[in-house]
């Protein structure tokens, strides 16, 4: 049952520059983020990125650091250029974890790898949990997933999907009934369909709603997506969240 984790760490965020290497209880949020992964089952761990800063922070903390482009569009294309640089076998399972997600449990870097390795007739697994909070559905950094009756999905968006259109037209605050699903940034797939993935071209959905998953969907691939075991934390993607983040790993480390 061994997989590997390989961390995409861009230190050109769009939103928050230098995000890999911004403080966290006095540590770089890349250093949580890698805790958490060698705490999980994998057999290997891996950094990838295209800041020599980052490289040289990561090699400090003791982790394995692959030095990637800096033209990669999508954390899976750079993940693509480690597993060719390492020639990592084509049935190796691979989870990509986010660097920006320093409070995701080990647990759920399981779940995603085993889930995938019980089914072969899939390449590539995520998870998602559920949205309870109005501002998190209607958030643009929270990406919704709605999945078929066979826990495959049937699209991703920013947007609050599907969207409730009696509920909304009556009160925009009133909460509808259905059960909306977040998704959790967390994939695990097989190093040969990361290869073929990226020879695939981009699909217009995909440069619009800025989700590289949709790339897969759109090439008629299906994505398992199962529900998480527990809660996943608090993923960086703005000021406020990484304020949040700052305050909940600072109160850890104090309990």
């Amino acid at each position: 049952m061994a997989f590997t984790v390989i961390i995409p760490a861009r230190y050109a965020s769009t939103r928050l520059m230098g995000k890999p290497l911004l403080d966290i209880a006095g540590q770089p949020m890349i250093y949580w983020t890698w805790q958490n992964a060698i705490k999980s089952a994998a057999t290997r761990v891996i950094i990838a990125t295209e800041s020599f800063e980052v490289q040289q922070a990561c090699l400090a903390m003791g982790a394995e650091v692959c030095l990637t482009s800096d033209r990669h569009e999508s954390g899976t294309e750079r993940i693509a250029e480690v597993i060719e640089r390492l020639s990592l076998p084509c049935d190796e399972v691979i989870v990509n974890l986010q660097g920006d997600e320093p409070m995701l449990p080990p647990a759920l870097i399981d779940q995603v790898a085993h889930a995938l390795m019980g089914r072969h007739d899939v390449e590539m697994a995520t998870l998602s949990e559920p949205i309870t909070d109005l501002d998190i559905l209607f958030s643009p950094h929270a990406v919704k997933v709605v999945t078929d009756a066979k826990d495959f999905a049937i699209t991703f968006s920013r947007a609050p999907m599907p969207w409730a259109r009696d509920a909304f037209a009556e009160d925009p605050k009133q909460w509808p009934s259905w059960p909306y699903r977040r998704h959790i940034g967390l994939y695990a797939y097989r190093a040969g369909f990361v290869e073929r993935y990226v020879n695939w071209p981009v699909c217009e959905l995909e440069m619009i709603e800025r989700l590289e998953q949709l790339r897969v969907l759109w090439h008629g691939e299906p994505i398992l997506v199962l529900e998480a075991l527990m809660d996943a934390g608090i993923g960086v993607d703005t000021q406020a969240e990484l304020d949040k983040v700052r305050v909940k790993i600072a109160g850890l480390l104090n309990a």
